[in-house]
């Protein structure tokens, strides 16, 4: 066989493998038949593609568009644009400012329940809701990826609040088709689809004129749940554009450069910087001990903290091998370790034994019950643990009073 035949064979063989796959997996979702000679789509499957893709029957896949009302029409692109900003950037405002020990603007009480059921922050009362590690991260990805999340974390909610899963997400993909400044009518909605609109307004995904109206508008959050198109008409602290630009300079003594004015970003900034100055294009600070340690101290990590600076990093810092600064890397991460080698635990000293020989007796009797933290024979004394104290005290009055 000639290396041109051997080539042929390969080439035909690929698109067959692919095709048997593809075969394969539309089989196991019931999508078609499994054993069949025919290719045929599954009956229900092939009706509610028909209905998906035509907007018809009684699902109205694409929504059903409102009549016109001449005293209120439908708000303008850049209405829609400017709320969902708005609702969008309360909510991360309000992330990063209870960080730094702020007093934020508050998003809606469902808002703080989601935010503190994914793990973004943490904290007994909202009140004192702080952002955590995850939370951090979170600020890392695009606003795409952010939305998702929260609806992800949406639908786990969903189902202990014994929605229908399925209505909820037919909502979401059904928003996705919609037409970005016109009125949809609230009336061919379900139930569960009505109680929805409420937690979407916070969010920002859709927008109406009061709280019962029968109609409402898919801001650009909604229209760009399932395409690639940027999901807010400008770059936040998380948005696409500012992260592809960069803005951040940052130099071996320590000093940083943000060549921003988006309060988002420079918010963020001051979690884990100590900011010096601020101008109408600029902030200036230093990443300190302190400031590293009070980022710690909020549950960021330094890994997080350098991925944030190399993600941001301004185009001429992009020329540098390596991206950041070396020595300031390595300082981050020492601060970190720094934190990490001493840990507390709350406890009891044991000491002032009478003699060497009860000292050991009742060590053995703390290894027995492993609760013994430290020890130090030379100074005849152990420290043990809260819970094991109880236990420990008994013994020594049960033997002090044997002795006596």
């Amino acid at each position: 066989m000639t290396s041109t035949e051997s080539h042929k064979r390969h080439s035909l063989i690929q698109p067959f493998r692919a095709y048997e796959t593809a075969l394969s997996t539309l089989g196991r979702l019931h999508i078609i038949p499994q054993s069949s000679s025919k290719l045929s789509l599954n009956a229900t499957f092939k009706t509610s593609l028909r209905h998906a893709i035509t907007g018809g029957g009684a699902s109205s896949s694409f929504g059903v568009p409102a009549e016109g009302d001449s005293r209120h029409p439908s708000p303008s692109i850049e209405t829609l644009d400017a709320f969902a900003l708005e609702r969008w950037e309360t909510i991360l405002h309000y992330m990063v400012s209870s960080g730094a020990g702020r007093n934020p603007t508050r998003p809606s009480q469902g808002v703080l329940f989601l935010l503190q059921r994914s793990g973004l922050m943490s904290g007994v009362q909202n009140s004192s809701l702080q952002i955590t590690s995850l939370g951090f991260q979170f600020l890392l990805h695009t606003p795409h990826a952010q939305l998702w999340e929260l609806l992800l974390q949406y639908l786990y909610m969903a189902e202990e609040r014994q929605m229908d899963l399925v209505e909820v997400l037919s909502f979401l993909f059904m928003l996705s088709t919609m037409e970005l400044g016109r009125d949809y009518s609230v009336e061919h909605l379900s139930p569960t689809q009505v109680a929805m609109l409420e937690d979407l307004r916070d969010y920002g995904i859709i927008w109406q004129r009061r709280p019962q109206s029968k109609r409402f508008s898919p801001t650009r959050l909604a229209t760009t749940l399932t395409s690639s198109s940027p999901p807010l008409p400008t770059a936040s602290g998380g948005g696409s554009q500012g992260q592809n630009q960069g803005f951040i300079i940052l130099e071996t003594n320590y000093r940083l450069y943000a060549y921003t004015d988006n309060p988002l970003q420079t918010a963020v900034l001051n979690l884990f910087v100590s900011l010096k100055s601020r101008f109408p294009n600029l902030v200036v600070g230093s990443i300190t001990r302190e400031s590293v340690k009070k980022a710690l101290a909020n549950g960021i990590t330094a890994d997080q903290i350098i991925s944030y600076l190399t993600t941001h990093a301004h185009p001429q810092m992009r020329k540098n091998k390596p991206l950041l600064p070396v020595t300031v890397q390595d300082q981050i991460r020492l601060w970190e370790l720094e934190k990490n080698r001493v840990k507390s635990q709350e406890g009891y000293l044991y000491t002032a034994f009478a003699s060497q020989a009860d000292y050991e007796y009742v060590l053995n009797y703390a290894k027995q019950l492993d609760v013994v933290l430290w020890e130090s024979s030379s100074r005849r004394c152990f420290f043990g643990s809260l819970e094991g104290h109880p236990n420990i005290r008994g013994f020594i009055e049960r033997r002090t009073a044997g002795n006596a």
